[in-house]
Order: structure tokens, then C-alpha cells, then sequence
């Protein structure tokens, strides 16, 4: 297959970029008591924002009630289409409809709109055209027109599916501003995402416990801390007291510098070969905290210990990379 010409692929591109950031900076300079009005009535929403948009828009306000629910505001999408079969059930008094439509003028919207002016919720519209039927019966308007479509054709919605795609991104990112959205309520709605399980995973939930902790008695037998060393498969073991707290702990490290005079210290016990005061981490905890902590120290496993320095727990790098962690 021939190549076609670099230059001429890139100049095109190009224009699609700049095309499209005209359009962005287009709704931009139309930002004013609109916008502010439509943030005031979705703050005070009581039930959810409904998106409704068909087609290309359809697609765009499914990805805009998404970042809306994800980010403290409850939405969902509804296809206008199905809304006029049965799905109108799901909209409430309590209600925000954002409706959106480049032309304005898509009838299934347009269709839908009497039995939502006659329920009372707001109607928000998102068009490209300030004098089209959707704009005028919406309490707000929100203007999303672009100087042109990066197709060349004029045909395939490009420029304007971004501008909404930004308008709606704008209402989001300001609505959590307003509501003080954190990052732990964002971990929150998406607990099974990484930042979800950095911020929501404690040092419980990944763990090792009971036979799978590696520890020796201080008393023990060098001899007895490398069997429990090899069976446990941390690298380590804790030396504890007959208390359960942790006096140290013996490394592969420490088995490596013992190893240079082994005959004087094979029969010395465990206690008296660990490392004192080891790093270790409360159960109490995130798991994130634990990775910070081995990354800090060059270290690949901690110990855990409760309030009392009693041992409960261990866990190692491959631990919080399983958890999805680190």
C-alpha cells in the first residue's frame, strides 16, 4: 500500500486541533449570567439531573451524566427516544432536565418537552442555536454554537460535540468546587478504581494473618528463624517477646552479614541477631501509607502491630501490587 504524504497528514490534523480549540474558545466568550444561573438551579436540585440528547449529543450527554455522578452532583441519561415509550417515568418534579441539541430542533426532544414543562421540573438547554424552539421553552440556556465543524464537510458533528463535551465538563468541575467534593469522595464512587483503592484500602484489608505472619520467639534458634523464613516467603521474620510484641526482626539482610562469621553466631539466638526496632506500620493505617513507608526505607515488607506494639500482621510490595495499591 502506498504512503500518503506526512506533511499533508499532519496539516490536517493540525486544523482539526485548531478548528476545534476556536470552538471551545467560542463558548467561552459566551459564558455569563447563564451559565451562573444554570449552577445555581442544579445546586439546588433535590432529585437528579436528567440528560436527555440524541444522536452524537445523545453520546455526549451520556459521558456528561456520568461525569456529573461521578463528581457529587446524582445523574443519569435518558434517551428521548425511549422516554416517550415509557421512560419519562423516571423523571420527578424534583428534578433538572439537561436537554441537549446542536440545531435544536431534534424532535424526539422537542416532543417531550410539554409533559416536562407541565411536571414542573427546570429544563436547561444545551444548544447551538439561541432562536430554536428547544432554547426558547428552556428556563436556561446554556449556547454551545461553533464558528464551523473541523469536518470539512460541514456534515459530521466534530467542533460542536466538543464545545458540549467542555460545557458540560465546565457545569461538573464547578458544581464540585461548590460542594467541596474531595478526594475521598471521589474514591467513595469508584471503589474499585486505583485512586478508590489508595484512599479507601486500609492496612486490614491486605494483610497477612495468623499462621501466614512469619515470627520466631527471641529465644528461638538461628536454625528455627531461617525455617520460618523460607516457609512464610517474606524475606524476613518478626522476633518477638513472649508478650507477642516485637523486639526486631531478621532479614535476609541480616542473614547475609551473619553469614560472615556464621560459626561464631549460628548458636547465639534470634534475639541477639535481629535488627532492633524495626520499621513497622499500625493496623490501623491505610495500605497506601505502607507502600509510602517501604518506598521511604528501601524496604520490601513491614510488620504490623496494634496500639500495644503486639504483632497482628505483615505484608510485603507484592501485597499492595495484588491489591492494585501500588
Amino acid at each position: 500500500m502506498s504512503e500518503f504524504d506526512s506533511k499533508l497528514i499532519l496539516k490536517q490534523a493540525q486544523s482539526v486541533f485548531a478548528i476545534e480549540q476556536a470552538g471551545i474558545s467560542a463558548i467561552e466568550q459566551n459564558l455569563g449570567d447563564d451559565f451562573v444561573a444554570a449552577i445555581n438551579t442544579l445546586m439546588g436540585c433535590q432529585g437528579h439531573v436528567v440528560v436527555l440528547g440524541m444522536g452524537k449529543s445523545g453520546h455526549i450527554g451520556n459521558k456528561i451524566s456520568a461525569t456529573l455522578a461521578s463528581t457529587g452532583t446524582p445523574a443519569f441519561f435518558v434517551h428521548p427516544g425511549e422516554a416517550s415509550h415509557g421512560d419519562l417515568g423516571m423523571i420527578t418534579a424534583g428534578d433538572v432536565v439537561l436537554a441537549i441539541s446542536n440545531s435544536g430542533e431534534t424532535e424526539e426532544v422537542l416532543t417531550i418537552l410539554p409533559v416536562i414543562k407541565r411536571m414542573g421540573a427546570p429544563l436547561i438547554s444545551m444548544t447551538g442555536n439561541a432562536n430554536s424552539r428547544l432554547a426558547k421553552n428552556a428556563d436556561i440556556h446554556l449556547e454551545i454554537a461553533v464558528p464551523e465543524e473541523a469536518c470539512p464537510l460541514g456534515l459530521a458533528p466534530t467542533a460542536s460535540t466538543t464545545a458540549t463535551l467542555v460545557m458540560g465538563d465546565a457545569l461538573a468541575v464547578t458544581l464540585l468546587e461548590l460542594r467541596g467534593f474531595t478526594k475521598e469522595d471521589f474514591a467513595r464512587s469508584h471503589p474499585a478504581g486505583s485512586l478508590g483503592k489508595k484512599l479507601l484500602l486500609g492496612i486490614k484489608d491486605v494483610m497477612r494473618t495468623g499462621d501466614d505472619v512469619p515470627t520466631v520467639n527471641e529465644r528461638a534458634s538461628f536454625s528455627e528463624a531461617l525455617v520460618e523464613m523460607n516457609l512464610k516467603g517474606l524475606g524476613m521474620t518478626a522476633v518477638t517477646g513472649d508478650d507477642n510484641c516485637v523486639l526486631g526482626v531478621f532479614t535476609d539482610g541480616d542473614l547475609r552479614r551473619t553469614l560472615d562469621q556464621f560459626e561464631k553466631d549460628k548458636a547465639r539466638p534470634i534475639g541477639d541477631l535481629a535488627t532492633k526496632n524495626p520499621v513497622m506500620i499500625k493496623d490501623t493505617k491505610m495500605a497506601v501509607e505502607a507502600a509510602q513507608i517501604m518506598e521511604t526505607n528501601k524496604i520490601h515488607s513491614l510488620l504490623v502491630v496494634n496500639a500495644d506494639n503486639e504483632l497482628v500482621g505483615a505484608l510485603n510490595i507484592h501485597d499492595l501490587l495484588r491489591a492494585g495499591v501500588v
